[in-house]
């Protein structure tokens, strides 16, 4: 099949920011490359488009597995430097979300397109900033498909009386298929109440958590992937992973290096257990985590689109090195 122009496609009806730039290459079989961008839940001018640099390097970098690539966009919270008036400004473009409505728009993303172009297993989930976040909260077991509980004083005490916490109405998105082969997290933010810590008088941190997740910090630990731990988190929830990739710049001057280590400590318990992979998969059961550095200021990562595109190459190089390249047994 020849490589396709980008085409936006949409994956739900609630809002304007609910679609995907999807480009297919010529290599059916390869691997896809699924971006999730950055910008604190919140800003508008960081969109799916902020993917385009990299993709370009990748597109011309030669010998890459890729079938295809996607960017996804979703519903961002309100922004004090974008104020909206809600009396002139549409529903479906009023800019007010809360968790689990990121979430829940970057599952039905992927659900849409698994469910469209029938890659399974076969995809690379990249995220850069809050994307991070939100990759690796696609698969925690407390949070992905929304199952997250209420808490009552002790993050690790889960009530199981109380329902499902969830502040968006509607029904919840399919769930995944097949969970992603590999997660990158570029310049990720993996645990909420250390970022608010790191950084206690800068009110900019407390105030974009906040207006993404609410005041509770019982929930932002619920939803941190560095602090749930075992079944509610990546450890249990990212059954058939194999590979996490967390690349970071010492230059980053908005989230800072404990991200990763806290964010590493938690992948090292993950990578100590094997996947849960079919039978008929010609592979081991390993798992790998790896830390990468790169260089340049945390937006440079996609503005200029190298350090991201390294990133991503970096993790064809381990998959290959594990002899899962899509011919040795992960179609």
């Amino acid at each position: 099949m020849p490589n396709q122009p980008a085409k936006t496609v949409t994956y739900g009806r609630v809002h304007d920011l609910q679609h995907i730039s999807v480009t297919t290459l010529d290599n059916t079989d390869g691997y896809w490359v699924i971006y999730i961008h950055g910008g604190a839940w919140r800003d508008p001018t960081v969109t799916a488009d902020s993917f385009k640099a990299t993709q370009e390097i990748l597109r011309k970098t030669p010998g890459l597995p890729i079938a295809g690539i996607a960017s996804i966009s979703y519903r961002l919270s309100a922004h004090p430097n974008h104020p909206q008036d809600p009396t002139s400004t549409g529903p479906k473009e009023f800019r007010d979300a809360k968790h689990p409505d990121h979430i829940r728009d970057v599952e039905a993303a992927l659900a849409f397109l698994q469910n469209t172009y029938i890659f399974g297993a076969r995809y690379i989930l990249v995220g850069h900033s809050c994307g991070a976040t939100l990759a690796f909260q696609a698969v925690m077991g407390a949070v992905a498909g929304h199952r997250e509980q209420a808490f009552k004083g002790d993050m690790n005490k889960l009530d199981i009386s109380v329902g499902p916490v969830s502040t968006s109405p509607g029904p919840l998105p399919p769930r995944l298929t097949v969970q992603p082969i590999a997660i990158v997290g570029v310049a990720g933010i993996y645990d909420l109440r250390r970022l608010r810590d790191m950084n206690a008088g800068i009110s900019a941190y407390r105030e974009f958590i906040e207006g993404a997740f609410g005041a509770d910090e019982l929930l932002w630990d619920a939803v941190s992937p560095a602090q749930m731990a075992g079944s509610r988190g990546v450890e249990g929830g990212w059954r058939s992973g194999r590979l996490a990739v967390l690349a970071q710049s010492e230059d980053d001057e908005l989230v800072d290096a404990s991200q990763v280590e806290a964010m590493e400590e938690v992948l090292r318990r993950w990578e100590k257990v094997e996947a849960q992979i079919p039978a008929h998969e010609l592979s081991t059961k390993d798992r790998r985590v790896r830390v990468l550095p790169i260089s340049g200021a945390h937006d440079e990562a996609w503005e200029k689109g190298d350090q991201l595109a390294r990133a991503v190459i970096y993790a064809f190089e381990e998959l290959q090195a594990m002899n899962l390249t899509p011919r040795d047994g992960t179609k």
